[in-house]
């Protein structure tokens, strides 16, 4: 029987913070990225601007104290009773020295209304001895782990320069769950090269592995990136979807995804004065109402 739904990251954070408005504040924990520093390469990851998901108060100039307060000041105004996820976002927030890591992550839970962390990171950034920091603080506030995987397929991994393989990633995977965290993937729909049928095929090796949360967004190129230098150079390799192809993808992948793992978001939304291509103009709530309306259309046509 196809699939008419799927749980979002609203029901998902209810169930941990039942009756309470939670929102993520982006914090810039001043990291940077083994794939920048010369570790695994120059340049990041080709389709990557951390600008483009950075807001202006998540700034490394500032500590993560004063990210918290000015990002909080900025949301509290709709909900003051509303509590807060600290979200280490910028770029790979379990690399660098490790107690200066667990300094800030610790500024961050004792910050006044903050009642846990999301931290984003890569699969080949995560030591064990982080991993049982990580695993003893999740006894004492929520903790998510995501992970960049972008791709299942090694290809396109190297493609990309993600400087690991699907491997690394689904092992990194099953040491965090086995840490007693939870875990959330990061998965980037319509990488060059990659077929319709490989991109479901994505939802098929992400449903065996022990992930609690799955964020999709549509390839974007963003100007400063080692991909817009290529797109200007060879647009004729690049392939864009349109929304209503987009969205018949994402109905399609859910059928495909396990039942249990949430899914957070379909879309992600970039200043638009960064993007090169695709502009879309629509925001994932939109695509929300489209994906949920394509699914009761389909739920009535198998009835």
């Amino acid at each position: 029987m196809p699939r008419n739904s799927y749980i979002d990251f609203a029901t998902f954070l209810s169930h941990y913070f039942p009756g309470q408005k939670v929102q993520k504040i982006s914090v810039n924990a001043s990291q940077k990225c083994p794939t920048r520093d010369g570790k695994l390469g120059k340049g990041g990851c080709t389709y990557c601007n951390n600008a483009s998901f950075s807001p202006a108060y998540a700034s490394a100039n500032k500590s993560i104290s004063e990210q918290l307060s000015e990002g909080i000041a900025f949301f509290s105004h709709k909900y003051p009773t509303m509590v807060y996820l600290a979200y280490f976002q910028a770029y790979t927030a379990t690399y660098g020295e490790e107690q200066d890591l667990i300094s800030k992550y610790e500024e961050a839970v004792h910050y006044p209304g903050v009642v846990g962390l999301v931290i984003g990171t890569r699969p080949d950034c995560m030591s064990d001895s982080l991993l049982s920091y990580l695993s003893d603080l999740s006894k004492r506030c929520f903790v998510l782990i995501e992970y960049g995987v972008e791709s299942t397929l090694d290809k396109t991994l190297a493609l990309i320069q993600r400087g690991h393989n699907f491997a690394c990633s689904a092992e990194t995977i099953h040491r965090t769950h086995q840490a007693g965290l939870l875990v959330g993937a990061h998965l980037i729909l319509g990488l060059p090269d990659e077929t319709r049928e490989e991109m479901l095929s994505h939802a098929d090796r992400l449903s065996t592995l022990p992930i609690d949360t799955l964020k999709l967004h549509q390839l974007q190129i963003i100007k400063g990136s080692l991909m817009a230098h290529d797109y200007t150079i060879h647009p004729e390799k690049y392939h864009f979807m349109t929304e209503d192809e987009y969205v018949e993808l994402c109905v399609d992948f859910i059928q495909r995804l396990r039942p249990d793992i949430v899914l957070e978001r379909f879309v992600s939304s970039s200043p638009p004065q960064l993007i090169l291509a695709p502009h879309w103009g629509k925001k994932n709530y939109q695509f929300v109402e489209f994906i949920r309306r394509k699914l009761n259309e389909n739920r009535g046509l198998n009835n």
